[in-house]
């Protein structure tokens, strides 16, 4: 019983990403262009930026939001991942990082603040982020390189559909978090539910919403070893590459890039959410 394959469910997926391909790749090119020209201007930008003012700025937010001992660990991380030779790759990642949360944020919060404001909504959106969610990473890999090629882009692409469950719901946990009895009182004033969205109910989520976007920045890090499988560079190259050539030398430094500029991103983030 069970040793045959009854419900061909494999053969239907490919046929039916087959037809997607055929008949709609001009679609998803189209969908393709936003992402790589963020991706691209990201990319150029930081890489031409002098490494000593982007070290600065990112000290001084740090300092800025979380305070002097954090300015200086992430000084010392960032030239750290510089002197070992990465500040390439180290680039290329966050360039792949921000263009994924940016995407990740413009479709995220709005579908998180009418997931916020609608049971029905919310209930219906439910089962795709458990989808999205539990599903294994590499399970996205082999669909979007059929439809968007290899690359960064499709590695940025891969990501955001990894990392966009955390803003979502986090986003509609904010809202929902908010007192009825203050939304009541803006709407006894005569606000309307868009200023009441706007003035009360944002605010008061936002400390839940920068949460969300601490999640998905730590989500979209996660993915950048697994998005190089499919040729995005960045720092997963020398972890992959370190990987197939058995060089572990070249799979730590790697890996420890990651490591470092996701600490650095994750303690400003959360300073963010608790300033908030």
């Amino acid at each position: 019983m069970f040793q045959d394959s009854v419900i061909p469910l494999d053969a239907w997926v490919t046929h039916f990403v087959d037809w997607l391909v055929d008949n709609y790749r001009d679609i998803f090119q189209a969908l393709k262009w936003p992402v790589e020209v963020t991706l691209n201007g990201f990319d150029a930008g930081l890489n031409w930026i002098h490494p000593i003012i982007i070290i600065a700025l990112i000290t001084l937010a740090a300092w800025r939001f979380s305070g002097k001992g954090l300015a200086i660990f992430s000084a010392v991380t960032l030239t750290f991942v510089g002197l070992l030779g990465l500040w390439a790759e180290t680039m290329t990642t966050l360039a792949m990082v921000l263009s994924s949360v940016v995407f990740c944020a413009i479709v995220g919060v709005p579908l998180g603040i009418m997931a916020g404001r609608s049971d029905r909504f919310e209930a219906s959106l439910r089962p795709v982020l458990d989808a999205m969610q539990t599903t294994p990473a590499f399970v996205y890999l082999v669909p979007i390189v059929m439809l968007f090629s290899v690359g960064n882009v499709a590695g940025v692409l891969a990501t955001i559909v990894f990392a966009l469950p955390p803003i979502i719901r986090l986003t509609s946990l904010g809202i929902r978090q908010v007192h009825p009895e203050l939304v009541e009182a803006a709407e006894a004033f005569g606000a309307s539910r868009w200023q009441v969205l706007r003035r009360v109910q944002i605010p008061l989520a936002m400390p839940t919403i920068l949460a969300g976007l601490n999640q998905t920045i730590m989500m979209a890090l996660s993915m950048v070893v697994i998005a190089a499988l499919i040729g995005a560079g960045g720092l997963g190259s020398p972890v992959i590459l370190g990987l197939n050539t058995l060089d572990i030398g070249r799979a730590v430094i790697g890996g420890l890039g990651i490591v470092l500029i996701a600490i650095v991103l994750d303690r400003i983030t959360q300073s963010m959410a608790q300033r908030n």
